[in-house]
């Protein structure tokens, strides 16, 4: 070999070996997509971002505001995304019908699924069977208008007899106080306090009518990837879940502090209101007894199993898709680092 040739090879070699750690160090792009807008519920992903828990994953991680729940799943479905907030239940009715497209859900926050009808307390809907010849109300993507069938199949109602308007979410209270719809399909995490906002008694001016109250016993919202995302880049997903998790269990602790950053990130949130809001799910939707009991992220398989045959039922699914297909606790941290409960 001349000593060109060696020289050439050599400097080859050395530019290629430099040239590797570069690339291996480059961090994995994920566009993040919210279930809804900026609210107190979505802190600890600012935190996790602002604090550089994702840039220590080795995660860039730009997130973005949503309309719905089951429209998050479908984003990620069109690959505009690769992962998200979004409802559980809508990746079963997408993993039914189509296999190996859904997403899958990797970090479960909505331990309780917070789907509910509310109504004036001195209106005409005394119960869930006086729904039928009203109007009702919901955006379009939203998870509690898309589970509405199971709710009704499951207690006898007539969705022939029942009407639907939809309006964007900033109207959705708005419109029920007008009399412009008899009740409207809420999430409660976030209708509770757009009502107190409005100054309006959630407790007292409002019925509330749980889907979980009456014969559904649902997961909701939570962490989901593509499955693209999942089977390229496992270690990015892993990543994602660490960074979550560490930034939920600090904003649990220390909620004054994660909302103040959230406002730095929309300087229009009311800080008192989305605190409010934050502890409000974090008891009644996300600290559940039994998520003191597996930790925070995960599910019972039994239950989700379940969840799945009432979904399947009521909608008369072409398949009833596994556990599997449709949560991945592969990612989960270890339990003891998802051991959460409120301060005192």
């Amino acid at each position: 070999m001349s000593i060109f040739r060696w020289i050439t090879r050599g400097a080859g070699l050395v530019a290629l070996a430099c040239a590797l750690p570069a690339a291996a160090q480059s961090p994995a792009k994920i566009r993040f997509m919210l279930d809804w807008k900026i609210q107190g519920v979505h802190a600890w992903f600012y935190w996790a971002r602002d604090k550089g828990y994702f840039k220590d994953e080795n995660l860039d991680v730009a997130i973005d505001q949503g309309d719905g729940s089951a429209a998050a799943v479908t984003r990620v479905m069109s690959g505009g995304y690769q992962a998200g907030v979004g409802d559980v239940n809508a990746i079963i009715q997408n993993a039914a019908s189509k296999p190996g497209e859904a997403p899958v859900m990797v970090y479960m926050i909505y331990n309780q699924a917070p789907f509910a009808l509310i109504t004036k307390a001195d209106g005409p809907i005394k119960t869930l069977k006086d729904v039928e010849g009203k109007t009702l109300g919901s955006p379009a993507g939203a998870a509690a208008l898309k589970v509405f069938t199971a709710l009704a199949r499951r207690n006898g109602i007539d969705e022939k007899k029942v009407s639907w308007t939809n309006m964007a979410p900033n109207l959705q209270e708005q419109m029920l106080l007008r009399g412009q719809v008899d009740a409207s399909a809420v999430f409660a995490a976030t209708s509770y306090m757009n009502l107190v906002a409005q100054h309006v008694d959630p407790d007292k001016d409002i019925r509330w009518i749980f889907y979980n109250d009456n014969g559904l016993d649902l997961y909701s919202n939570g962490v989901l990837v593509s499955p693209k995302l999942l089977a390229e880049q496992p270690r990015a997903v892993g990543g994602l879940v660490k960074a979550v998790n560490r930034a939920m269990k600090e904003c649990i602790a220390a909620a004054d502090a994660c909302i103040d950053n959230l406002a730095r990130n929309e300087p229009l949130i009311d800080k008192s209101i989305e605190k409010r809001r934050m502890l409000y799910v974090l008891k009644h939707s996300i600290l559940t007894s039994e998520v003191a009991e597996i930790g925070l992220g995960d599910v019972r398989d039994e239950r989700m199993a379940r969840a799945i045959d009432q979904i399947a039922d009521s909608y008369g699914l072409p398949r009833k898709p596994s556990v599997g297909e449709v949560f991945n606790r592969s990612f989960l941290p270890p339990k003891a680092e998802r051991a959460a409960k409120l301060p005192l």
